[in-house]
Formats: structure tokens, C-alpha cells, sequence
């Protein structure tokens, strides 16, 4: 269900960028500091990307992500990204070492890749919340309620409801 659910939440994405137009997807948000729709999209893929692209060597860095502009600014750019990575996903689950650097002092934690996909996917879904803080302002475009709403809470909501 993991790679089912990650599928979804980025479907969901590259279908929000096709409604967007430039300014949309670059302008600042003041709900979000100034950032952009962009910025926050960049962010998400480039999490995935780096998982991917670090997948052989076993050793996972996000802060050596590419910060790639074009991503940002290109909303076409951001939906062939998201395609590769949908293509990509489907690997097999194995030990791998999370390397970051907190304050100046290096850490390394053992990990797995689907650990590092639930994390992505949990990572991806509270952007996506933020991005709908910045489409709220927009009032031509329409998003499903449930964008940016984790999956157990979806599904909470659902149990309620009944």
C-alpha cells in the first residue's frame, strides 16, 4: 500500500500543477513567508529524487539535494520530474545509512528504503498542506479537500463520519 499511496499523493500534485499558471506557481505567499508554490514543490521532489539517486551507493544524504531552479519556476519541468520519480519507486526494500549533519556534528542513523519512503511520503503530504495554505488565495483554482491531509486522517475522518 506504501507505493500505491505515494503514487496517489504525487498524481495529485502533477495534477494541481497542469491548473497552475506561472504566477501562480512562482509568486510569494505571504502565508507562507514569502515562500511559493514552486519553492515548496522543488522541495518535495527533490526529497524523493535524492532517496532515488542515492539508492545504489546505501548511504542517504537529503542535504546533498540539487536545488534545482528550474523545478521551481517550471511547472512543466516539476511534472516530468514527478513522472521519472513515479517510474522509479519500485525498488526493493534494503539497509541503508542516513547520513546528515545537525549543528555542525555529523550523524549517521540505520535505516531502510521503506522507512525513507513512508518518511518521504509523510514529508510530501505536509507540503502539500502548505502549498494549499498558498492556493486558499487563489480563488480561480479548486482542491480537493483531502489535499495535504494525511492518509490516517482521511480515513479517521471517514469513521467518524459514519
Amino acid at each position: 500500500m506504501l507505493i500505491p499511496s505515494i503514487q496517489k499523493a504525487l498524481h495529485e500534485l502533477s495534477d494541481l500543477l497542469a491548473k497552475l499558471s506561472h504566477d501562480d506557481y512562482t509568486s510569494p505567499c505571504y502565508g507562507l513567508s514569502g515562500s511559493t508554490i514552486g519553492e515548496h514543490t522543488r522541495h518535495i521532489i527533490e526529497m524523493f529524487q535524492c532517496l532515488d539517486s542515492q539508492y545504489d551507493s546505501e548511504t542517504i544524504n537529503y542535504d546533498l539535494r540539487k536545488r534545482d531552479y528550474a523545478i521551481q519556476t517550471d511547472t512543466l519541468c516539476a511534472q516530468k520530474a514527478i513522472a521519472t520519480i513515479l517510474n522509479q519507486l519500485d525498488k526493493s526494500n534494503k539497509n541503508l545509512e542516513l547520513q546528515q549533519t545537525i549543528e555542525g556534528e555529523a550523524i549517521s542513523i540505520n535505516t531502510n528504503y521503506y522507512r525513507e519512503l513512508v518518511y518521504n511520503l509523510e514529508h510530501c503530504i505536509h507540503h502539500q498542506a502548505l502549498i494549499k495554505v498558498a492556493l486558499l488565495q487563489l480563488e480561480h483554482i479548486n482542491i480537493d479537500d483531502n489535499f495535504g491531509v494525511a492518509r490516517s486522517t482521511i480515513e479517521y475522518r471517514k469513521q467518524c463520519a459514519q
